[in-house]
C-alpha cells in the first residue's frame, strides 16, 4: 500500500533535515514505511551505502509541540499529513492528535487536496473498500502496534477515516493500547464497526475516547479485553444510542452496571452476544429486555451467573426476538425452561440452539416447543436428559419445524427420532451427531407416516446406527435431495441400497466419507438410479471402491462437480475412465491417498483439467517433476501435493 498504514514503528522514520523526495525514496529502502507520496523515479543503490549525517538540532525541531500542532492543523490534503508523518515518530503521534475538525480548510487549499487525495485513494492497496462503501482495515499479530493504528488514522482521515476496523493483537511487546485507539478516535470519526480481539493493554480511557469522537459508531466487538471495565461501556452507552449490535466476550470486568446503561439508552439494539463475563447476572438480562423500545432480535448468552428468572424474562419479554443462543448456563433449572415456554411471549421466535444446559428436560423441552409455535430450526447440543418422550412431545406441540440437529443427546434413541421424523410435516432437515442412544431395533416403521417433506438427512459418527435402521429410514424419508452418512462404520450395501431405491425425487449431495464396508455396488446403484441429478459425491476412506465405481460415475453422472475418491483402491485405469466420462462440470477431485494413481494418469488428469479448479494429489505415487508440469498446463486449477 501506498498509503501511511503499514509502518512497523521500531526507529524513527527520519530525524531530521529537509525532506525532499529523493530522500524518501532512500528512506522506504531502507525499512518497512508503507506512505504515501506522489510517484518519483526510485533511487537506485548497487552497492553499500552510508546514509549522510545530518543536523539534530534543525530549527523545526526546537519548536514546542504546541507550535507543531498549529502547523500540522494547517496542512491541508492527506498527501502532506503523511508526508509530515514520515519525518519520525514524534510528529506522526502529534498528527494522530489532530481531529477532523481541527484542520483548518480553505476554498482553494480543498480542491487542491481533494485531488491529491483522489490519487492517494487509487493507490491505496492495503484498504478494503467493504460492501457497504466504506474502507475497512484487519491489523492483526505483529503489526496491531500504536504506530500502525496512528498511521491508519491519519492516512485516511482526509476520507472521512474508516468505516469498519479490527484489531487481533497478540503483540505483547508493543501492542495497541489506549494511544492507539485515541488515534483511531481522532482521525476516523465516521467510524461505524469496532472489533477488539484480545489487546490487554486498551481500556476505559481508549473506549471513552471512542466515544467521545466517533459518533457513528454501530457495532462493537469486545473479546479478551481484561482493561475494559464498565465505565468503558457506559460511556459507549451514552454516546451511541443508536448502537444495533454488541458483543462481549471473555471481559472479565464488565458486568451489571455496564450492560444495564446498555438496557437504558441503546433502544436500538438488535443484536447482542455475551460470553463467558463471570460478572454478568440477572441484573444485565432484566435490564436488556425490559427496556420498553427494545428490539432484540438476536440473543446469544453463554457461560453465565445467570438464573431462572433471566428466562422467564426472556420467554415475557423478547416478543422480537428471532434467533436465540442458549449455552452453558450452570444455574439455570428446569424450572427456567419450563416458564421460558409458558410465558407464550416468544412468538417470534425462528432459530433456537440449547447447548450443555443441565435444566432443558423432557418436561422443559416440551414447554419450550408449546410456547415457540413459530419455531423453524432447533438445535439441541450435549442436553442429555432429553429422551424420546420429550423429543416427541416437542416435535408434536412445534408445528412449523423445518430444521432438528440433535448432538450427543445420549438418551435419545433410534425409534424416538423415527417418531419425531413422522410427525414433523413440514421438517426438511434431520441432523445427528454423535448419538450414542441411537441403535438398531426391530423394524417398526410400518405404522409410521413417511415424512414427505424431508429434503437433507445427515446421520454422522453415531456408531450403533446401522443398515437396519438405514432402510427404516428410507421408507420414512422418499424425498431426499442430500444425504450424509460419514463415520457410520457400520453400514453395508444392504441397508444403503434399500434407501437408494426408496429416494423418489433424485439425490443431489451424497457423502459417505469413512463408510469402511461399503463397496462398488453402492455407487453403481448410486450411478444408476440417481446419476442425472447428483452433483457431489464424497466416498473419501471407502477402501472397498474402486475403479470400477468411477467408470460408473464416468458414463451416468453428467452433472457431478465434486467427486472425492481419497484413500479409495483407485488406479491409472480408473482415471482414464474419468478423463472419457460425460460429466463436464466436475471442477474439484480429490485423489489423494490412491497409491496406485502413478505417472500415467498424468495424460488423463490433463484432459480432466479443462474444466477443474481444484486437483488434490497428495500421497499419490506421481513424482514431483510430473506434478510440476501439471501445474504450468493446468494454470487455472489449484493442485495440491
Amino acid at each position: 500500500m501506498s498509503t501511511l498504514v503499514n509502518y512497523s514503528g521500531d526507529n524513527e522514520f527520519y530525524s531530521g533535515g529537509s525532506l525532499c523526495s529523493a530522500d524518501l525514496g532512500l528512506m522506504l529502502s531502507l525499512g518497512h514505511a508503507d506512505i504515501y507520496f506522489p510517484v518519483t523515479k526510485r533511487a537506485r543503490i548497487s552497492s553499500p551505502f552510508v546514509v549522510e549525517e545530518r543536523t539534530k538540532n534543525s530549527p523545526i525541531e526546537k519548536l514546542p509541540d504546541e507550535c507543531l500542532f498549529e502547523i500540522f492543523r494547517r496542512l491541508q490534503g492527506g498527501c502532506e499529513r503523511s508526508a509530515a508523518a514520515c519525518v519520525c515518530k514524534h510528529w506522526l503521534m502529534l498528527l494522530s492528535h489532530v481531529r477532523s475538525s481541527d484542520i483548518c480548510h480553505t476554498n482553494l487549499s480543498a480542491a487542491d487536496g481533494a485531488s491529491k487525495d483522489t490519487n492517494m485513494v487509487s493507490a491505496d492497496e492495503d484498504l478494503e473498500v467493504g460492501c457497504n462503501g466504506y474502507l475497512t482495515r484487519h491489523v492483526e499479530g505483529k503489526k496491531a502496534t500504536d504506530i500502525r493504528l496512528s498511521a491508519i488514522a491519519i492516512g485516511t482521515s482526509s476520507r472521512g477515516g474508516l468505516g469498519k476496523l479490527s484489531v487481533r493483537g497478540s503483540n505483547s511487546v508493543r501492542g495497541v493500547t489506549n494511544v492507539g485507539l485515541s488515534a483511531i478516535a481522532h482521525g476516523c470519526p465516521s467510524l461505524r464497526v469496532l472489533s477488539l480481539w484480545n489487546v490487554p493493554n486498551v481500556g476505559d480511557e481508549g473506549l471513552v475516547e471512542i466515544a467521545r469522537g466517533c459518533h457513528s459508531l454501530e457495532k462493537l466487538d469486545l473479546c479478551h479485553c481484561p482493561s475494559i471495565s464498565n465505565k468503558g461501556l457506559v460511556a459507549i452507552a451514552e454516546n451511541f444510542p443508536s448502537l444495533t449490535s454488541l458483543m462481549i466476550e471473555s471481559c472479565r470486568n464488565i458486568g451489571n452496571e455496564g450492560l444495564q446503561a446498555i438496557g437504558r439508552c441503546c433502544t436500538k439494539l438488535q443484536s447482542l452476544t455475551i460470553k463467558d463475563c463471570p460478572l454478568v447476572g440477572d441484573q444485565a438480562v432484566i435490564s436488556l429486555l425490559l427496556s420498553g423500545t427494545t428490539t432484540l432480535k438476536k440473543v446469544k448468552l453463554h457461560g453465565l451467573n445467570i438464573t431462572d428468572f433471566s428466562l422467564a424474562v426472556i420467554g415475557h419479554y423478547g416478543k422480537a426476538i428471532t434467533d436465540l443462543n442458549l449455552s452453558s448456563l450452570r444455574n439455570v433449572t428446569q424450572k427456567g425452561f419450563w416458564v421460558m415456554g409458558n410465558t407464550q411471549g416468544l412468538q417470534s421466535l425462528a432459530s433456537l440452539t440449547i447447548t450443555l444446559c443441565m435444566g432443558v428436560t423432557d418436561l422443559s423441552f416440551e414447554a419450550v416447543g408449546k410456547g415457540c409455535t413459530n419455531l423453524k430450526h432447533m438445535n439441541l447440543r450435549k442436553c442429555c436428559f432429553v429422551s424420546d418422550g420429550g423429543l416427541v412431545a416437542f416435535a408434536r406441540a412445534a408445528g412449523s419445524l423445518e430444521s432438528l440437529y440433535l448432538e450427543e443427546c445420549n438418551w435419545i434413541t433410534q425409534m424416538g427420532i423415527l417418531n419425531a421424523v413422522s410427525i414433523c410435516r413440514k421438517l426438511k432437515s434431520l441432523s445427528l451427531l454423535k448419538c450414542m442412544g441411537v441403535k438398531d431395533l426391530p423394524p417398526q416403521a410400518s405404522s409410521l407416516f413417511p415424512c414427505e417433506s424431508l429434503r437433507s438427512l445427515s446421520i454422522r459418527s453415531c456408531p450403533g446406527f446401522s443398515s437396519t435402521s438405514l432402510a427404516m429410514v428410507g421408507k420414512l424419508c422418499p424425498q431426499l435431495r442430500q444425504l450424509n452418512l460419514s463415520g457410520l462404520t457400520g453400514i453395508t450395501d444392504a441397508g444403503l441400497l434399500l434407501l437408494l431405491e426408496s429416494s423418489k425425487a433424485g439425490l443431489v449431495k451424497v457423502n459417505l466419507t469413512d463408510c469402511l464396508n461399503l463397496t462398488d455396488e453402492v455407487v453403481l446403484s448410486l450411478a444408476r438410479l440417481h446419476g442425472e441429478t447428483l452433483e457431489y459425491l464424497n466416498l473419501d476412506g471407502c477402501m472397498k471402491i474402486t475403479d470400477a465405481s468411477l467408470v460408473a460415475i464416468a458414463g451416468n453422472c453428467p452433472l457431478v462437480g465434486d467427486l472425492d475418491v481419497s484413500k479409495c483402491s483407485i488406479t491409472d485405469s480408473g482415471v482414464a475412465a474419468l478423463s472419457c466420462g460425460v460429466q463436464v462440470k466436475l471442477q474439484v477431485l480429490s485423489l489423494s491417498g490412491c497409491s496406485m494413481v502413478t505417472n500415467k494418469s498424468i495424460p488423463f488428469l490433463n484432459t480432466l483439467g479443462e474444466s477443474l479448479v481444484g486437483l488434490n494429489l497428495q500421497h499419490c505415487a506421481i513424482s514431483s517433476s510430473k506434478v510440476g508440469l501439471l501445474v504450468e498446463d493446468l494454470w487455472r486449477c489449484d493442485i495440491l501435493s
